[in-house]
């Protein structure tokens, strides 16, 4: 069974509905027993850092979350999700989980891209360009698209985090990957046959 993370964060119906459709079992839970006793973890997410913070802290979930990950379970992050695996969001100036090291940026008021000014927050489809192999990301070239809703970007400290990088004025990266943790800014479950591949690679992960 796949647990999907309640935390009042919005995102869960979509993400469920695409496990489903992929055929595998899944459970929006905030039951600290189900998310242990799951086989993959999925941490989607879109709101503010800070108040995401509040209620993970609140449910008792940033424990889980650092348990989980220390235990090897297999845990996929999803744009508000990836953000606040880091450990700290310029977004409410708020101390993350830190699972992984790095920050959150906010992109610059004033973005350009071709010599047109870019508009915040970075909405819809972008590719993705991928810097090493991974296997939740096997199989898809370069030059495919992926759905973006989001004003803050994630910065790892370590550039080898970096499975995939994307461009918006600035280059960042978009997917990150550490031992039994990989992370997207981008929605999978909204991002077509390309983000269908991501989620059936994740449930059939094994790291």
């Amino acid at each position: 069974m796949i647990a999907i993370i309640d935390y009042k964060a919005g995102n869960l119906t979509s993400v469920a509905r695409a496990v489903n459709y992929l055929g595998f079992s899944c459970k929006i839970t905030n039951d600290r027993k189900d998310i242990m006793a799951s086989d993959h973890i999925i941490f989607p997410g879109v709101g503010a850092a800070g108040k995401a913070m509040t209620n993970l802290a609140d449910l008792g979930l940033d424990r889980m979350l650092n348990e989980a990950y220390r235990a090897a379970k297999p845990i996929l992050g999803i744009c508000l999700g990836t953000q606040i695996i880091f450990e700290h969001s310029e977004e409410d100036d708020a101390d993350c989980l830190g699972l992984l090291p790095g920050s959150v940026k906010r992109f610059p008021d004033l973005l350009y891209e071709n010599g047109m000014r870019l508009k915040i927050p970075h909405m819809g489809w972008n590719n993705v360009r991928w810097v090493r192999e991974h296997p939740v990301f096997a199989s898809l070239p370069d030059n495919l698209q992926y759905y973006f809703v989001h004003s803050f970007y994630p910065e790892p400290n370590d550039e080898g985090l970096g499975v995939g990088k994307t461009t918006y004025g600035i280059e960042f990266s978009s997917a990150v990957a550490k031992e039994n943790l990989v992370a997207v800014q981008f929605h999978p479950e909204k991002s077509g046959q390309p983000g269908l591949k991501i989620l059936s690679n994740f449930c059939l992960w094994r790291p």
